[in-house]
């Protein structure tokens, strides 16, 4: 992109977030919010997120939490102590956007609710981020992902037909709850900008759990029975799944009339394509097991890299199934900088990802690394008018507490 047309300043320059959460779904969307420009204050107990104390950890530092917490700055405060309630009541004056993932009732057990906070800034706009969500009769339970997973149907979808209930590979309702917070956050930002009213943000891992459940709800929803698990076969079209090649498995997504065409044509079988039970997408949906087998009875007799060749010269859609350690080798995975490198005072040199949102003018910053522990108390505490004395008062309460406290 020509430098003419890059802004001097991010996309959210001048936003300043307040975040006080913790592990996974709550810092990933602080995270977002960093890469885009705004000043994340990551508020931390004493002792810090407990993902610094996940394995890897090279004194309060590890790589899960610098892979949630890039751009960031670090302030340590006790929040069940009355002076660090009093701090991050002052930092609330001022914030554009305060987040937190604590289960209901928790913040406003510390005076600290929307509520309380909109009281003393009715800008604010002010995102909670919880298992169930703040509303409803099972507002009050915790929830992880794994939970999540469960009671949003994910995991009833997942795995083989025959199989056991399996939850997906990676987080899907925490990263998915963040998004959706970022999502409303930045919806917030734009009401505001008109109206100069914050409001509360509110979603849910389950939420957003059910909210990715496109598919299956529609087939529910249309009266097809309840969705079961198909593998990594597609609920509205076939062929569209992994198949087995003599060396390991590849994915086809044949997913129009003519691709299919295509397919067969390139599996020496163009009589398929005409062919009663596979002559068009619903009459291949109904036959997707016969199909399967007819493929790989013919896929099963050379390797993947010769179908993925045959595949792409008939304009098929097909890929690999790639291992980690191939995805971050992936040239076009590179080219799109979704690995980017930084450089960390204890952990050194570290890989992270990069951010998948591109923009021409104001993209985003994602090479700063996560900061350490209170690296930043001082200097956000004097920004908010503290002086010395108070600065140090408080960093004295906010000392890690001994395990046996």
């Amino acid at each position: 992109m020509p430098l003419a047309l890059m802004s001097p300043i991010t996309a959210l320059e001048g936003v300043r977030v307040l975040d006080v959460t913790q592990v996974m779904a709550g810092p990933f969307c602080t995270m977002m919010l960093a890469d885009l420009g705004a000043d994340v204050i990551k508020v931390e107990p004493p002792g810090g997120d407990m993902t610094r104390r996940m394995p890897g950890a090279v004194g309060t530092d590890t790589p899960a939490y610098n892979a949630v917490n890039r751009g960031k700055r670090s302030v340590v405060l006790d929040l069940k102590a009355p002076a660090g309630r009093e701090a991050i009541l002052r930092l609330a004056r001022s914030a554009d956007v305060f987040v937190e993932n604590s289960r209901p009732g928790a913040m406003a057990a510390l005076g600290l609710d929307y509520p309380s906070l909109a009281g003393i800034n009715p800008a604010l706009i002010y995102a909670s981020i919880s298992g169930f969500g703040h509303t409803g009769p099972d507002r009050a339970r915790g929830g992880l992902d794994l939970i999540a997973q469960g009671v949003s149907g994910i995991m009833s979808v997942t795995g083989a037909p025959d199989g056991p209930p399996m939850k997906s590979g990676v987080p899907l309702t925490d990263l998915a709850a963040a998004l959706f917070a970022v999502t409303g956050i930045l919806a917030a930002l734009i009401h505001r900008s008109r109206t100069g009213a914050g409001q509360h943000v509110d979603t849910s891992l389950v939420d957003a759990g059910v909210a990715l459940s496109v598919w299956e709800a529609t087939e529910y929803f249309a009266g097809a029975g309840v969705p079961e698990p198909l593998g990594s076969a597609h609920r509205m079209v076939a062929p569209y799944q992994a198949i087995r090649c003599a060396d390991g498995y590849i994915t086809i997504g044949a997913s129009t009339d003519r691709t299919f065409e295509r397919l067969c044509d390139a599996l020496g079988h163009p009589e398929w394509a005409r062919m009663t039970e596979f002559a068009d997408n619903p009459s291949r949906v109904r036959h997707r097991g016969a199909l399967a087998d007819r493929i790989e009875s013919v896929t099963r007799q050379r390797p993947r890299r010769d179908w993925l060749e045959a595949f792409e010269a008939q304009g098929v859609p097909a890929g690999p199934i790639n291992r980690y350690d191939e995805v971050f080798a992936d040239p076009q995975v590179l080219a799109r900088e979704m690995v980017v490198g930084v450089e960390h005072p204890t952990l050194g040199r570290i890989r992270a990802l990069g951010s998948p949102v591109k923009l021409s003018r104001t993209p985003p910053q994602v090479r700063r690394r996560a900061p350490l522990l209170g690296e930043h108390t001082e200097a956000v505490l004097r920004e908010a008018g503290l002086d010395e004395a108070a600065i140090a008062r408080l960093q004295r309460g906010s000392a890690p507490r001994d395990s046996a406290d």
